[in-house]
C-alpha cells in the first residue's frame, strides 16, 4: 500500500478509531491501531508475533483487529462498495463488453472457500469437499476486478451458499434492481442483463452458466469459451485479494464473528486499493506493511485497550 493511500485511509478512519483516555487506561491512538490491523491482514502473522513487534498485549491486539476491521467495513463500504444501482450495473456491463467481449454481462459470480480453524463444537459442519474446514465467500465482481457484492459466509458448496445468501434470494426472486433488457448487437429482441458463473450455479433468468461439455457443437464451445473468459475476472479478483492480504493463505485462527469482520474488511480494502493504488495492487503488492520494522509505531503501554 503506498504511503499516500495509507494517509488517505487514516484520515478517513482516524475519528472513528480514536479512544478517550481516562484515569485507568491510556488508550492506543489511531495510527498504531490501523498499522496493527493492516500488518495482520497483509502478512497473516500471529498475535504473538505482532505482540513482539508492537509491544502490545496479545489480547489487546485481538480486540484491535476485530474493532478496526469493523470500522473499516462500516465507513469504507459505502464509499468503495456501495449497494449496486442500475448505473453501477450498466457501468459494469460496459466494462465486460470492452474487456471480455461479453455483452449484457453485469458481473461474474463465484465462491471462495476461506480456510478456518474448526469452530468449537461444530462437528463436520464446516468441513468441505476440498477436505478442510472453511466458510464460503460469495462475490460478484466487475471487469476491473472490483467487488460489487459480497455475501454469505456459509459452510456449504458455492451454489447452496448463493441460494442461502440474502443477495442470492433477491436474485432468485427477481428483487434486484437491474437495468431493463437490452438487445444484443445485431439483434432487435431485448435480452436480460445477466451474471455469469460456473457449473455449480443454477441457470436462471439473470444468471448464466456454461453448457454441459458433452455433445457440444461449435456454437456451444464458442459460448462456453466466451463465458469462461468473463467468469475468470472473479477468480482473478480472489487471487489478487489473497496475494495482497496474505492472512488468507493459512487457516484463520479466529472465531467466526472475527472471521466475518476480517473478510469484509479485506474486500473493501481490495476495492480501495483498486481505486487509489491500481498500478501496485494489480501485482498483489502488500506494500509498506512488509518494510523494515523501524517504520512501525510503538506504544508506551502494552496493556492499553
Amino acid at each position: 500500500m503506498p504511503i499516500e493511500a495509507f494517509d488517505r485511509l487514516l484520515d478517513l478512519l482516524s475519528p472513528h478509531l480514536q479512544r478517550q483516555d481516562n484515569h485507568l487506561w491510556k488508550f492506543i491512538p489511531p495510527v498504531p491501531r490501523l498499522l496493527i490491523t493492516l500488518r495482520f491482514l497483509a502478512t497473516g502473522e500471529s498475535y504473538a508475533s505482532l505482540h513482539l513487534q508492537f509491544q502490545v498485549g496479545k489480547s489487546t491486539i485481538s480486540g484491535i483487529v476485530r474493532c478496526t476491521c469493523g470500522v473499516i467495513w462500516e465507513h469504507l463500504q459505502p464509499i468503495v462498495m456501495p449497494s449496486p444501482t442500475r448505473e453501477i450495473w450498466l457501468r459494469s456491463a460496459a466494462g465486460f463488453q470492452s474487456v471480455a467481449n461479453f455483452h449484457n454481462c453485469i458481473g461474474a459470480v463465484d465462491g471462495k472457500h476461506i480456510r478456518v480453524q474448526q469452530p468449537p463444537r461444530s462437528g463436520s459442519l464446516y468441513y468441505n469437499y476440498k477436505k478442510f474446514f472453511s466458510v464460503v465467500l460469495i462475490a460478484v465482481v466487475d471487469g476491473t476486478y472490483r467487488f460489487l457484492v459480497i455475501d454469505s459466509y456459509g459452510s456449504t458448496r458455492d451454489s447452496r451458499a448463493l441460494v442461502r445468501s440474502e443477495f442470492g434470494r433477491r436474485i432468485l426472486l427477481d428483487h434486484v434492481t437491474l437495468p431493463p433488457p437490452s438487445p444484443l448487437p445485431g439483434t432487435t429482441h431485448p435480452t436480460p442483463f445477466v451474471m455469469v458463473g460456473d457449473q455449480a450455479f443454477p441457470l436462471i433468468t439473470n444468471l448464466l452458466r456454461p453448457y454441459p461439455r458433452r455433445g457440444l457443437d461449435e456454437r456451444g464451445r464458442v459460448f462456453n469459451q466466451r463465458l469462461s473468459g468473463a467468469r475468470n475476472f472473479v477468480e482473478c479478483a480472489f487471487g489478487i485479494m489473497s496475494s495482497q492480504w496474505r492472512v488468507f493463505t493459512t487457516a484463520l485462527q479466529l472465531n467466526l464473528a472475527t472471521v466475518d469482520m476480517v473478510i469484509k474488511a479485506a474486500c473493501v480494502l481490495h476495492n480501495y486499493l483498486r481505486d487509489y493504488a491500481p498500478p501496485r495492487c494489480g501485482r498483489g503488492d502488500t506494500g509498506s506493511f512488509l518494510v523494515p520494522m523501524s517504520t512501525l509505531a510503538k506504544v508506551d503501554n502494552p496493556t492499553a485497550g
